[in-house]
């Protein structure tokens, strides 16, 4: 199978939160990534956000790439119908396919697994190990919290100012589509 031209990785929670914004957030994406004729790189889960992110983007259309640790087949409950679909040895492989295989990254609400994700690839866009876009999708504020922690970490000398450079905020999904858009093109 050739790769399509564009693919967003699109890290979210393996449950749907507290507010139904982030389920209607996650739905809105997957359609933007297939009318944008992106391909949807993810977790592979059909639970939580990820399940609806992927489902909408497949009745939109997109092609779809899943990637999933043997131990979290059961618990995320591996959705097998994708474009494609991969099964790992651990959570670090995981993470360099879903990474190696992307051109954006899209980070919408989620937990500790989402945190993971987001900083990794933002300790290796901070040590210049790659230039993807990385954008945060800040649902309802969901992100302030760690957009603070980021700022207080800037603050306390820990970090250049630059980090937060390296994060891109959309409140809402079109928001983020325009940040793609440009980022892509």
């Amino acid at each position: 199978m050739s790769r399509p031209h564009l693919s967003v990785c699109v890290y979210c929670g393996s449950r749907f939160g507290a507010d139904p914004a982030y389920e209607a957030a996650a739905t809105e994406m997957g359609a933007l990534l297939a009318e944008e004729g992106w391909r949807l790189v993810y977790g592979a889960g059909d639970v939580g956000l990820m399940g609806a992110v992927a489902r909408s983007a497949q009745e939109a259309g997109a092609e779809t790439l899943g990637v999933i640790p043997i131990h979290l087949l059961s618990r995320e409950v591996g959705k097998r119908d994708l474009t494609q679909f991969i099964v790992t040895e651990d959570m670090h492989e995981r993470k360099k396919v879903m990474y190696m295989n992307s051109d954006a990254i899209v980070v919408m609400p989620g937990g500790a697994g989402s945190l993971d994700e987001l900083f990794e690839v933002l300790t290796w866009r901070q040590l210049g190990l790659h230039d993807k876009p990385i954008i945060l999708l800040n649902t309802g504020g969901y992100w302030q919290p760690l957009l603070a922690l980021l700022d207080h970490i800037v603050a306390q000398g820990f970090a250049e100012a630059s980090l937060r450079d390296y994060l891109t905020v959309a409140a809402e999904v079109p928001a983020a589509r325009a940040l793609l858009r440009a980022a892509l093109s």
